[in-house]
């Protein structure tokens, strides 16, 4: 296994999130992005003032609140959705994210040495993925018993209305103990750009679906860089690219015609989805977000494909 390091961390409960730092991610908005424990080179995700909001040309500013009008549309009904969207292959492809982290193990390594453990879940409001950690590390069943865990996971998300549908969802399936007394899981709003978090902070970061929606990629991934300890892992769930050209056509069929109108059925909100289908054929592919991850410093980057590349888990290890 890749080396990580537990270690004590500062514990963020509920924070404001600060507003965006135009000066926090500047020096990745070049007209070649590159890190110096890289020998890789790549085109910055956001060059000049002009960025993608789906197939829509957008000043870089007005992005990141057209993303967040967006969530909020959709986020009552946002896991329904990706249940009709994916027919439920969503949920095959969040326990695999988990299954890799191997984070049950490392509880039960990690409660034996009397060490911390602490996973950051980015763009994971509605606690999809949150919860999954919270099942493999068992951590209700500790919060019922001793009340005390050295296994935290924080939910951080941009949009409030997303963090209030995931915290009451999670008070309903484990009670209150497990935010209120124990802080075993919190729940904290966050721009991905300007993370409210210490250096050297968490030991796993993962964002699932969320990173194809951040106004700078390049800026997103130096902060996962940041706010992980030395040895840290980082892992993407995200959309790809279809390997088979049949395979694709027929999803691009499906994407482009059917996910939009389901949205207008279930949600009420054609457009939302439409941007939702716009944005995974205008993010990096495997290789390039590969490439990418390599460039903000990370090592041993490596992705899997899944389902014929709808979509891949990326993964990267913050140098020791």
């Amino acid at each position: 296994m890749r080396p990580a390091y537990f270690a004590p961390a500062i514990r963020t409960t509920y924070v404001i999130r600060r507003k965006y730092k135009e000066s926090a991610s500047s020096f990745v908005r070049l007209a070649n992005f590159s890190s110096a424990n890289s020998a890789k080179k790549v085109d910055a995700y956001v060059q000049g003032p002009k960025t993608h909001f789906g197939y829509e040309e957008v000043n870089v500013e007005q992005k990141e609140g057209k993303v967040k009008k967006v969530f909020e549309s959709v986020a009552d009904s946002y896991d329904v959705m990706n249940d009709l969207m994916s027919v439920g292959l969503h949920r095959y492809w969040k326990d695999e994210l988990v299954r890799i982290s191997g984070v049950g193990a490392l509880a039960k390594a990690a409660r034996s040495s009397g060490k911390q453990f602490d996973i950051l879940d980015l763009a994971g409001g509605t606690g999809d993925v949150s919860f999954r950690f919270i099942d493999a590390a068992e951590s209700a069943e500790r919060s019922k018993s001793s009340g005390k865990d050295s296994i935290s996971v924080t939910v951080c998300d941009i949009n409030p209305s997303m963090l209030q549908v995931g915290e009451k969802r999670a008070r309903e399936r484990y009670g209150n103990a497990l935010i209120d007394k124990n802080r075993s899981l919190a729940f904290v709003e966050g721009n991905a750009q300007d993370l409210p978090f210490e250096d050297n902070q968490f030991d796993l970061f993962t964002i699932a679906f969320g990173l194809r929606n951040v106004t700078d990629v390049d800026a997103a991934l130096c902060e996962a860089r940041r706010v992980l300890k030395p040895g840290g892992r980082f892992m993407c769930l995200e959309f790809s690219r279809v390997e088979n050209d049949t395979f694709r056509a027929i999803y691009d069929a499906y994407s482009f015609h059917a996910i939009p109108q389901i949205g207008q059925a279930v949600a009420g909100d054609r457009d939302s989805y439409q941007y939702l289908v716009e944005s995974i054929r205008k993010f990096s592919t495997q290789e390039e977000l590969k490439d990418r991850i390599e460039a903000a410093g990370f090592t041993f980057p490596s992705y899997v494909n899944y389902t014929g590349g709808i979509v891949a888990i990326h993964e990267g290890y913050k140098p020791i």
